[in-house]
């Protein structure tokens, strides 16, 4: 009897023990920013798992540190929500061994006031709010050129500086501050403009095609990309993951989502 006890428990052990290397074999973790895009990945779940039987589990940041050293430090499988100049940026800075995985929106960035309706009343010496973070304050920056209200050094790249502006005819007092915080600038009595990223705007109820003063065209370089390691850039679950982002019912979801405000970069 005892011998056909620990038979069983032995048997027992080892099916748990399969069990559990096939869910870890079957499952895949991203870590992603919050906003809407957590509802567009509920959707790229369903498809993965309805396609791939992949079990996608989704973990959210409210900043842009935590998600690359999340992947770094191999607590997720992946990330999804930076954009290639940012992930450039930090790859040189940080030395991250990472590798794009696949391209999926381009996100545009947009000017947003509660004080003026268009770019025209923008008073001399009107104080914006841009972001800190280098890669969102240096788009900001190229955007803010494009309507001709600054210049910036062309050797800048796309990563100019505010100690890069050559040219600020309405003397615009540039004040910087957390991403997560610009939309609240807005109530500011003193804030005339401020730029924001449509992750952020999403939150504070606000659409770049619809309130937007101003935002990029398809021609942005910020296309947003999914990113893995380089030590498992080509397992076959994460290219499982990125079959499912790049579907069509994703980008169906995208577009009922934002209503316009993103593009399709793959």
């Amino acid at each position: 009897m005892k011998k056909i006890l620990l038979s069983s428990a032995i048997v027992l052990s080892a099916l748990l023990l399969s069990a559990c290397k096939q869910s870890d074999q079957d499952s895949v973790k991203v870590a992603i920013n919050t906003g809407p895009d957590q509802q567009l990945w509920d959707t790229v779940k369903q498809v993965a798992k309805d396609k791939y039987h992949l079990d996608v589990k989704v973990i959210a940041f409210n900043d842009y540190v935590q998600p690359n050293e999340a992947l770094l430090n191999k607590d997720v499988d992946a990330n999804a929500f930076q954009s290639v100049p940012y992930l450039e940026m930090q790859e040189k800075e940080r030395g991250y061994p990472f590798e794009i995985l696949g391209k999926t929106f381009i996100f545009p960035i947009a000017a947003y006031s509660k004080k003026i309706k268009n770019i025209s009343q923008l008073p001399d010496g009107a104080t914006i709010t841009l972001s800190n973070e280098a890669t969102t304050l240096g788009r900001s920056l190229l955007l803010l050129q494009a309507q001709g209200l600054l210049k910036v050094k062309p050797e800048a790249g796309l990563l100019p500086t505010v100690l890069d502006i050559t040219s600020n005819p309405k003397h615009l007092n540039i004040l910087q501050v957390d991403t997560p915080q610009l939309a609240r600038t807005l109530d500011d009595p003193k804030v005339y403009l401020s730029v924001i990223n449509n992750n952020f705007a999403s939150l504070a109820g606000l659409s770049a095609s619809r309130d937007g003063l101003f935002m990029e065209g398809k021609a942005s370089p910020y296309l947003n990309v999914l990113v893995a390691r380089k030590d498992n850039i080509n397992d076959k679950k994460l290219q499982e993951l990125k079959e499912a982002f790049q579907s069509q019912e994703v980008l169906d979801k995208a577009n009922e989502i934002y209503k316009g405000d993103v593009i399709k970069a793959w």
